[in-house]
């Protein structure tokens, strides 16, 4: 199926001009000037595994409180790691602090797709998206709303991942030199709100008369679906140690899942499970686990409680710095999402069960 380009891209943006979601990190088609880098790369990262909605709210408050990149360079490790927290992938706010530091370094983003790559966290799709909307750079920008909107156009049923690559050199010639970065946001917005996974509104697609699969009657099959592998399960336990109005917290090492953030002290996680105590003493256990999906596995997480007598507070426990915090200022420490979760299950179950008087030395012997 011959498509010429030009009246490709037209007719989308066309399409765009007058069908333009609102979005915060958007320049809007109308405005006709420059996207601002640094709020296209700051969304693109948030965007990453998570939903517009959800990155909306973290992207305002970002951008009120660091407007610029020299002003995200200039952040704490800690406050950044604390605003990101729920957000998830946390890989992803440490490479935000890396990259805004390298590029207030170097006086601000480089224009090119290559030299975007080599930022920390940057891939491709990122690099693209980046040079497209705020540098005006022909680039093919796939994420996954576009790599569906090609599948059907093309009837490409090729299933992901190995389908992006194809998906790219599909877009690649029909890229228009002007408005680079509307169409590309265009192709977005048309798989998000027309070109849906299920159920796509052909019939108020500009493209629907250019697209192979609604001619055959499988657009609402394209892209083909992968099947999806069953994710083992991992099982821990999370101490919760009060002493005082205090409970402990520790800070997880700064490379791996939910690096550097603060959490529970606890047990590794393992398929097969561990209920190790850290020592002996009086410890009630939550009767329902935290539950929570990462990418390649679920996670089910104990919780153990107890209170230290006598006013002790161990700075270590089991090789774990602990960091004591006032128990009503728990919600304010930025504990990513699984421990946030814990602490709701701890203050539920207090509320049901209290605590007796504190009976647990921490000095006695581990167990």
């Amino acid at each position: 199926m011959q498509v010429e380009t030009e009246p490709l891209a037209a007719r989308l943006l066309a399409w765009y001009d007058g069908h333009a979601r609102v979005l915060p990190w958007r320049v809007p088609p109308a405005a006709q000037v420059p996207a601002d880098p640094y709020r296209v790369w700051l969304a693109e990262v948030m965007l990453q595994q998570t939903t517009v909605s959800a990155a909306a709210t973290y992207f305002e408050a970002f951008t009120r409180r660091w407007p610029t990149v020299a002003a995200l360079a200039g952040a704490a490790d800690d406050e950044v790691m604390a605003a990101w927290a729920g957000l998830g992938y946390y890989a992803r706010a440490r490479n935000l602090l890396a990259t805004a530091r390298r590029v207030a370094a170097r006086g601000g983003f480089p224009q090119t797709v290559g030299e975007l790559r080599r930022l920390p966290g940057v891939g491709p799709y990122t690099a693209a998206a980046v040079a497209a909307i705020a540098f005006g750079i022909p680039a093919a920008v796939v994420d996954t709303n576009v790599m569906r909107v090609v599948a059907r156009l093309s009837g490409d049923p090729t299933p992901p991942p190995a389908l992006r690559g194809r998906a790219e050199a599909w877009l690649r010639p029909h890229v228009p030199w002007l408005r680079p970065g509307d169409f590309a946001q265009a192709l977005m917005d048309l798989g998000a709100t027309i070109c849906t996974p299920k159920r796509p509104a052909c019939i108020a697609c500009p493209l629907a008369g250019r697209c192979v699969a609604r001619a055959r009657g499988q657009a609402g099959d394209l892209p083909a679906r992968r099947r999806a592998r069953p994710r083992p399960l991992r099982r821990g336990m999370a101490w919760w140690i009060e002493a005082g109005d205090e409970v402990a917290l520790t800070r997880r090492a700064p490379r791996g899942l939910l690096g550097g953030l603060l959490a529970l002290p606890g047990t590794d996680w393992a398929e097969t499970p561990c209920r190790r105590l850290p020592f002996a003493g009086e410890w009630e256990h939550c009767p329902t686990p935290v539950r929570h999906g990462f990418t390649h596995f679920a996670l089910e997480l104990e919780v153990a409680l107890t209170r230290l007598a006598g006013g002790a507070r161990p700075r270590q426990l089991c090789g774990q710095e602990l960091i004591w915090v006032p128990r009503q200022e728990i919600g304010d420490a930025g504990l990513p999402t699984l421990y946030a979760r814990a602490v709701e299950v701890v203050t539920c179950w207090q509320a049901a069960a209290p605590f007796a008087e504190p009976a647990v030395d921490p000095s006695r012997k581990e167990a």
